[in-house]
């Protein structure tokens, strides 16, 4: 089955209310759709190093970070294809590129090199990814539940909500089941906008009208700062404090 291998674009990102969601739900009916997979669990299982050198590194929101991981839309078995990406931002445009491999072959060759890296471009960049940032092991297993819809005006505008975003530092396969603590509040969705290019008036409208607004927030480095490094607010919630990170860097809407 054939697949994007490369991504430009910016990923702009929202924390929703329940009735904000069903505002924007209403609001981009006539302009989106659903894509085919409907809601689909995404599993993912986060690289880092020992001292968590990405995670921290991308919480300084400097220009320039990047990250590894392993996903799958699906309780993945040894045979299952899933995606090795690397994701990194410049200067607020993100570039992903992925490789599908079978979860096994994925893992021999992320982890113990036993699986020589693809003779492709994306390949040696993972490769020399690895090589750069060495002893790099799966950290973090964090999952969502994601609902997709694109454009129906064939430009590449695409939008995304995940909800249960869940977390953990055990038990860290695609194999396993999904299980996990909170990183977002239970009546908060995280909404993102994708494209390569700027937003459509309706969009900017809707956002404005709703006064909903942009928000930085990593659900990678939420579960950093809730699991391995709490900072706040000891005694809160997890989700409670994911919350009060977010929306602390609230800014201006598009």
């Amino acid at each position: 089955m054939a697949y994007q291998g490369t991504f430009k674009r910016y990923e702009l990102k929202y924390l929703l209310t329940p009735a904000q969601k069903r505002a924007v739900l209403e609001g981009i009916a006539p302009y989106m759709q659903l894509d085919q997979y409907r809601r689909t669990t995404i599993r993912n299982l986060y690289f880092d190093t020992d001292t968590f050198r990405l995670a921290r590194r991308s919480l300084e929101k400097p220009a320039y970070k990047e990250k590894l991981r392993l996903r799958s839309c699906a309780q993945a078995t040894g045979e299952s294809p899933v995606f090795v990406e690397l994701k990194k931002k410049y200067d607020s445009v993100v570039y992903k590129r992925r490789i599908s491999l079978p979860e096994q072959a994925a893992m021999a060759w992320l982890l113990e090199g036993t699986v020589q890296a693809p003779d492709a471009q994306i390949g040696r960049e993972i490769a020399y990814f690895l090589d750069y940032y060495r002893g790099l092991k799966p950290r973090v297993f964090l999952s969502y539940e994601r609902e997709a819809l694109y454009a129906l005006d064939s430009s590449d505008l695409r939008i995304t909500f995940d909800e249960n975003i869940l977390a953990r530092q055990t038990d860290l396969s695609l194999q396993s089941p999904v299980y996990g603590t909170p990183v977002l509040a239970e009546d908060r969705t995280l909404m993102e906008v994708k494209t390569s290019g700027g937003y459509p008036l309706w969009l900017t409208r809707l956002l404005t009208e709703g006064r909903i607004y942009r928000t930085s927030f990593s659900k990678y480095g939420a579960a950093y700062e809730q699991m391995i490094c709490p900072k706040t607010r000891p005694a809160a919630p997890a989700a409670e404090r994911s919350l009060y990170y977010a929306e602390r860097t609230v800014q201006r809407a598009v």
